[in-house]
């Protein structure tokens, strides 16, 4: 990212903190202040945000086409999508916390721990299970796809279960800090390249979800997504395993 982009994104999460008051917004479970800060960075101009289009209102809408942030659940996205690829290109864009950190919020005094690194952190994969969910709209000739990777900050309500109060505790804001970089996938060999470097080909799913570090269920709907996508292809099996290989 550029000295400017950077810039501009610390703009649009200081706009998105006042207008969620971030962290402290108590009893929301949504991702409110991330998507806010996205958005605003994304289109500055309001008159271009949260703009009503077929019966549905798109996060923004300009130049390029329409654009729509979806922070997870692409299933919800399902009749946006139906009715927007018919009018315009969409570009939907998908958070991936690639630095994490984790901070608990008392419920009864306010009070916030200090950070923590946190071992629960996305990777570009993730986003495949999430496709899966939208199919067969991902191959759409007017769909795109843009990962946004951030360095974010998960808030917590100690109000679970156990001595910490941390077993199944409510999820508060998710609060980017820092924009990273960005991967957009318009074709096949940019879908491709969301499989890890590291991964030989051919390879099984079994050996793909150690690679992500992700259940085995979660590789298999992933190459069910890239072999729709034409990104990867079978290849013969490994005693009960089939093989993939990348053909990009």
């Amino acid at each position: 990212m550029t000295e400017l982009e950077q810039a501009r994104f610390r703009a649009a999460r200081e706009k998105a903190l006042q207008r969620t008051k971030g962290a402290q917004g108590i009893g929301t479970l949504s991702e409110k202040t991330l998507h806010a800060a996205l958005k605003a960075y994304y289109e500055p101009d309001d008159e271009s945000r949260e703009v009503a289009l077929g019966g549905f209102v798109a996060d923004i809408v300009g130049e390029a086409g329409i654009l729509e942030i979806q922070t997870r659940g692409f299933e919800r996205l399902r009749g946006k999508l139906e009715a927007f690829l018919e009018a315009a290109r969409v570009t939907v864009v998908y958070p991936v916390a690639v630095e994490r950190q984790l901070r608990w919020i008392d419920p009864e005094t306010g009070a916030v721990s200090p950070p923590r690194g946190s071992t629960k952190k996305g990777v570009p994969f993730d986003v495949l299970p999430e496709l899966y969910r939208i199919r067969p709209l991902f191959l759409h000739p007017n769909f795109r796809l843009r990962l946004a990777l951030l360095a974010l900050t998960d808030y917590k309500y100690l109000d679970g279960y156990g001595k910490q109060r941390k077993i199944r505790a409510t999820r508060g804001e998710r609060v980017p800090e820092a924009l990273l970089g960005e991967i957009d996938c318009a074709c096949p060999a940019d879908y491709a390249c969301l499989l890890p470097e590291t991964l030989a080909s051919p390879f099984t799913a079994v050996q793909l979800a150690k690679a992500v570090h992700r259940p085995a269920a979660q590789a298999r709907i992933g190459i069910n997504v890239l072999c729709a996508l034409c990104g990867l292809e079978r290849a013969g099996s490994a005693g009960r395993a089939y093989l993939y290989r990348r053909l990009l």
